[in-house]
């Protein structure tokens, strides 16, 4: 069954908040919510199928952590099984081989990185060089999210949109992140989603 293009970026022009879901408790608020992209942080691999149907029933586009899904492995065929048994549009990792398989089977892919110190920039400005194209993803998650600077100098040096994710609190963590040039933020805080 071919799927119709998805672009990340086109679906959060009207709200850039993603509600990040840790539980399928949490799935039924970001339901509600305007937000109209949803990271599940969570699930199984008998539950991600149903969770995926609810989310799309609602019109919500769902990207799956293949990283967190108990009974995947980091392996590229977790983007295979994402694909053929499952309505999420795309999948979050940290993993550059699995983001570049999931780009090869038609998934939107968010690669999320860990900002831990200078060096770990480093290796984020050298995985999205011209000359690592082969696993570009198609936007970066950046967490923590409440570093302006940082994510500012990010923005600036990184050829695909930028997600600021981790330690978003209130308005003024969104609104400061968005300032940096963030082009949404994502967050497990069900007060964040209805902002």
């Amino acid at each position: 069954m071919e799927r119709p293009a998805f672009s990340l970026t086109d679906s959060l022009a009207g709200n850039p908040i993603i509600a990040a879901v840790k539980d399928p408790e949490g799935l039924d608020r970001a339901l509600d919510s305007d937000c109209g992209v949803i990271f599940l942080l969570c699930g199984d691999i008998c539950t991600i199928g149903p969770l995926a149907d609810r989310a799309a029933g609602r019109g919500k586009a769902l990207f799956i952590h293949a990283d967190l899904v108990d009974g995947l492995a980091g392996r590229e065929v977790a983007a295979d099984f994402i694909r053929q048994n499952t309505g999420a549009v795309g999948i979050i990792s940290t993993k550059p081989a699995l983001i570049r398989r999931a780009r090869e089977v038609g998934l939107s892919a968010v690669q999320r990185f860990f900002l831990i110190d200078s060096l770990a920039l480093h290796n984020v400005r050298r995985l999205l060089a011209p000359e690592q194209r082969q696993y570009r993803p198609d936007v970066v998650e950046i967490l923590p999210g409440a570093m302006p600077k940082v994510l500012r100098t990010l923005t600036e040096v990184s050829p695909v949109p930028v997600i600021a994710g981790g330690l978003i609190h209130d308005k003024e963590d969104v609104m400061a992140a968005l300032d940096a040039g963030a082009a949404a933020i994502s967050s497990t805080d069900p007060a964040i989603w209805f902002l």
